[in-house]
């Protein structure tokens, strides 16, 4: 099999990683997290002759969702999302879009459930949910890939903030032990913001999964 490859746009104001995932040697991507400006975000891949066949939400804040419904109207994608962050993308006051100014909702084409696995162009990855930063925060993990798109449920050497609606810190600690520092340690993570890591960095350095 054609080894998993993982490019990032950081876009907007708090600086949103937007990963796009291919199988090298194809032109069919799999988008995470459009955080804004969808029509620009298509618009850079294609330049690269890409096409998205689908586009992951790992949870519901408007800073991870603002270029989604304007994305799926450029590809014809269809979003995917667990089934656990339904109320918090579809209310804009959960997803605190309304509070900063832009309210702004989308619903799932596809709502999944936790440990269900995804297929989109060659690519297969499960869902995990992992509750905490928000309600129904989730992380994509390419288990043959050896990767984990953790979104805002852990970062190099800290975790996501659980003080927004739908936040809990003890849910979020539960979900680290219980589904995420128990993965193999050459793991690779991807983060909702800032760079990668590993599980055996976070093993180590991250006082949150000590």
């Amino acid at each position: 099999m054609a080894e998993l490859k993982i490019g990032r746009m950081v876009i907007g104001g708090v600086q949103t990683n937007c990963y796009f995932l291919y199988r090298e040697g194809t032109k069919e991507v799999i988008v995470v997290d459009p955080a804004d400006k969808g029509e620009m975000i298509n618009q850079k891949l294609q330049e690269k002759g890409f096409q998205v066949k689908a586009i992951f939400l790992t949870h519901g804040h408007f800073d991870h969702i603002w270029g989604t419904r304007e994305l799926r109207a450029c590809t014809g994608a269809k979003i995917y999302a667990y089934i656990g962050e339904k109320e918090v993308l579809e209310d804009a006051t959960l997803n605190v879009s309304a509070q900063v100014g832009r309210p702004y909702e989308v619903e799932a084409d596809m709502y999944v459930e936790d440990g269900e696995s995804i297929t989109v162009a060659g690519m297969t990855c499960k869902v995990i949910a992992t509750p905490g930063h928000t309600q129904g925060s989730c992380c994509f993990y390419f288990e043959k890939d050896k990767m984990l798109i953790s979104g805002d449920t852990l970062f190099e050497e800290s975790v996501g903030r659980t003080d927004l609606a739908t936040g809990s810190a003890s849910a979020l600690n539960r979900s680290l032990k219980d589904k995420i520092i128990c993965l193999p340690v050459d793991v690779k993570v991807y983060p909702g913001h800032g760079e990668q890591t590993t599980i055996a960095h976070e093993l180590q350095y991250n006082p949150y999964c000590q």
